[in-house]
């Protein structure tokens, strides 16, 4: 069993990344090594030019969230880590599967027609074969599973119907050149809305700072955003059916619930009838004891960039190692002439 699942590098991680992708990460990290299996998570570099972006602000943010999933508990001894850039037979297959991928397909992709916009023909060629580079991710290291959420099902769907094209039009039954890859639906990740306005997602973006939890906050502005969160004057409720039209009350409820690994009627048995005076202080303090650790080690990484740039060199060469068979037997499945 191989998984294979990337992530954008982007800057100012928060607690909603790490509660809503990273920390799945890690169990599927352990639970692969638990059953003899394999996992590779890179860093979608690639995929990030497809869009407007800052050269400098890329290269800093590609190391920032290596320091941050290593710190969170992604182990580059364990797992292979890498980015896209640095391995070069994703860019390779890409062209090669465009072959294979149809117009017709690509124009049906949900997420082209969000980020183009109206402005369709300003939009980058990158951003219309995104999906065919996301196929090209998987496909390359014969991954079995592909762990993915409702906004990537269609994009693996995709995959599928490459591979299986592709398997069809130059390969046999008998010895086909690539594996068709299974979804993987993670337990549904943790939706974490702002401190500011819990009917907004918390987000990087957000002008105010005390709307989220960074990774890099300390244990005194930890407290200080909690302590300062939008609530309600209600006391919280006895069961979670009282939540009902109170978000920031749900949303700090949750976070609780979330951190302990309880419920929501769990945290409520325990702090039903409390005012937020009480239950502030103490997820305060849970969030201080949870991310401490993390905190130390992502601050202490992210300022070792020969470390960084090691662990990416490392993970690269490994991926690399996986990804050139197939990446011969595609050419020679085409009928391209090699050296």
């Amino acid at each position: 069993m191989r998984i294979v699942s990337g992530i954008q590098p982007t800057g100012n991680l928060h607690l909603g990344n790490y509660l809503g992708a990273i920390r799945n990460w890690v169990k599927m990290q352990d639970d692969m090594a638990a059953q003899g299996g394999q996992s590779l998570y890179f860093l979608a570099d690639l995929h990030a030019i497809s869009m407007p972006f800052e050269p400098e602000t890329l290269s800093a943010n590609t190391r920032e969230m290596v320091a941050a999933l290593v710190a969170c508990g992604i182990d580059p001894d364990r797992s292979i880590l890498f980015n896209q850039a640095q391995v070069p037979q994703h860019a390779e297959l890409q062209w090669l599967l465009n072959g294979t991928a149809r117009m017709g397909w690509l124009n049906r992709m949900t997420q082209w027609k969000d980020k183009a916009g109206k402005n369709r023909e300003g939009a980058s060629v990158a951003l219309f074969t995104y999906p065919v580079l996301q196929a090209a991710d998987v496909l390359l290291y014969q991954a079995t599973h592909v762990p993915v959420g409702e906004d990537q099902k269609q994009h693996l769907e995709l995959a599928r119907d490459i591979a299986q094209k592709f398997n069809n039009d130059f390969a046999s039954e008998e010895n086909p050149v690539f594996t068709l890859p299974d979804p993987i639906i993670p337990p549904e990740a943790a939706r974490i809305m702002s401190l500011r306005d819990g009917t907004a997602k918390m987000s990087k973006s957000d002008p105010s700072d005390m709307a989220r939890i960074n990774l890099t906050d300390d244990a005194e502005t930890i407290m200080k955003k909690v302590k300062k969160a939008k609530t309600d004057p209600e006391p919280l409720p006895s069961e979670k059916a009282g939540l009902e039209g109170r978000a920031e009350a749900a949303n700090l409820v949750g976070i609780y619930a979330v951190m302990t690994g309880s419920t929501v009627d769990g945290v409520l048995a325990d702090f039903g009838g409390e005012g937020f005076g009480k239950f502030k202080p103490a997820l305060g303090e849970l969030l201080v004891e949870k991310l401490a650790p993390i905190n130390a080690r992502f601050v202490e990484l992210r300022r070792d960039r020969d470390a960084l740039d090691a662990i990416l060199h490392k993970g690269a060469e490994k991926a690399r190692a996986l990804a050139v068979p197939t990446l011969d037997a595609t050419y020679k499945a085409l009928g391209l002439v090699r050296g």
